[in-house]
Order: C-alpha cells, then sequence, then structure tokens
C-alpha cells in the first residue's frame, strides 16, 4: 500500500506541529505547512517522511501552489487538515474592523479557501480523502471571555466543515473538525498574558482559573489533540463526517 500523503497548515509551532508529528509517527508523508518556513523546517526535519512548505492560507493563490506541488510530487493527497489560526484578547467594544477582518482571514476564510483547493484536488485525483479542520471550544459557546471575533469565526469555520461534510459526502471525501480547549501553546502564552491584563490579575491566577473550568484538572497538551486528528485520518473513522468532536478535558460538553 503506498504511503499517503498529508498535509498540516499551521505546523510550524504548537498544535500544528504536534499533529504534523504525529501523523508522521503513524506512516503518513507530511507537508508541514506554515506561513513561516523556518519554523515548519525545524518541525519537518523531526519527521522522518516530510517536506516543509511556505503558506499564506489568507492567499487563495498560495494554497493552490501548496497544493498542486503535492499533486505534482506525489500524485496524491489523502489528508488535509487546516490549522492555522490566530487570536487576540481583547474587550468586544475594542475590537477594530481591521481586527475582525484578520481573525476571519486567517481563521475562516483560510479553512475556506484550503478546502476548497484540496477537494478539488482530491475529486480531480478521483480518490477519496479527509479534510480536517481545527475549529475551538469557542466554536460551541459565545461564553468565552474577550475573544468575540474569535469566536464568531469559529463558529463559521464548525458551520463550513457541515457545508463542506455534505457537499463533498457524493465524492467520498469526510469532512471533521476538532474543538480543543485551553491548550499548552505560544498562542495560549499570548492569551494567559492578555487575559491577566484585562482582569487586572497575574498569568497564573488565569491559568488556574482555567485548570479549575477543566473537569480532567489539566491544561490539555497539543498532543492530545493530534490523536483526535489522527483517529480522524484513519480507517477507524470512515463513516464519521460534518463532526465537530470536543477535546477539551470536559471544560464544555455538548
Amino acid at each position: 500500500m503506498s504511503q499517503l500523503i498529508a498535509c498540516v497548515t499551521g505546523a510550524g509551532s504548537g498544535i500544528g506541529a504536534a499533529i504534523a508529528t504525529t501523523l508522521g509517527a503513524r506512516g503518513h508523508h507530511v507537508v508541514v505547512a506554515d506561513i513561516n518556513l523556518e519554523n515548519a523546517t525545524k518541525v519537518s526535519a523531526g519527521i522522518e517522511s516530510s517536506e516543509a512548505k511556505h503558506i499564506d492560507v489568507t492567499d487563495p493563490e498560495s494554497c493552490q501552489k501548496v497544493v498542486e506541488e503535492i499533486v505534482q510530487a506525489h500524485g496524491a493527497l489523502d489528508v488535509w487538515v487546516s490549522n492555522a489560526g490566530i487570536s487576540k484578547m481583547q474587550n468586544f467594544l475594542d475590537v477594530s474592523a481591521a481586527d475582525l477582518k484578520r481573525t476571519f482571514e486567517v481563521n475562516t476564510y483560510g479553512a475556506f479557501y484550503c478546502g476548497q483547493v484540496a477537494a478539488r484536488a482530491m475529486i480531480a485525483l478521483g480518490k477519496p480523502g479527509r479534510i480536517i479542520n481545527t475549529a475551538s471550544m469557542a466554536s460551541k459557546q459565545g461564553r468565552v471571555p474577550f475573544l468575540a471575533d474569535y469566536v464568531a469565526s469559529k463558529f463559521a469555520v464548525m458551520g463550513l466543515t457541515q457545508a463542506m461534510a455534505f457537499e463533498l459526502a457524493p465524492h467520498g471525501i469526510l469532512v471533521n473538525a476538532v474543538c480543543p480547549g485551553f491548550v499548552v501553546t505560544p498562542m495560549q502564552d499570548r492569551e494567559l498574558a492578555w487575559e491577566a491584563e484585562l482582569r487586572g490579575t497575574d498569568p497564573e491566577s488565569v491559568k488556574k482559573l482555567w485548570i479549575n473550568d477543566t473537569p480532567l484538572r489539566r491544561l490539555e497538551l497539543p498532543e492530545d489533540v493530534a490523536k483526535v486528528v489522527a483517529f480522524l485520518a484513519s480507517d477507524d473513522a470512515s463513516f464519521i463526517t460534518g463532526e465537530s468532536i470536543s477535546v477539551n478535558g470536559g471544560a464544555f460538553m455538548d
């Protein structure tokens, strides 16, 4: 059986790096894609069968170029993980039009553009495939402080996942999402500092709040998310599509 080809965006650090590493450990050839090629290259160096590529998920032409290069080099595209995302914590009343636009460009438009070009390639190749989006615990509840634009963008990702799943099912393409909670990543470090300032407290106190909100009583690790993505990419998930799976230690249950 030929090696499966997977591409992960936002894979230069955090959750994306863990997803790329986990898929690589489970036998995929992984394209580590990130806007920061240097970071992507470092992650790729730790994966036995992999390569690094620059991608700007806000640019449809950049997304198309990466997909074309993958198909040209490997004659396949089996798994696409749209993981790239950004956040910026601030009060709803302080979110600027520019901030709102940028959040949606990366988090929502990025998943749309990448999902579209990946699906077109899978259909042209005539093979079934998997598309997995990184949504968020914030895609299922608005009760998330200081992240109104992020919440809106991730609710959109969850809806997009369902719409894609419905339309792409006849082509054998399964589309699902994962919804992480409080994950230990560089993004979380920034959010801890922002939330502490907004609450008038310190980052360690905010961290304790997050842990107290998680029934399993620890912060989530990127690998916790990566294992669920690997499951969705596997044959074990061959009858699951349109789902947004909560991976948050019970911090939000639905």
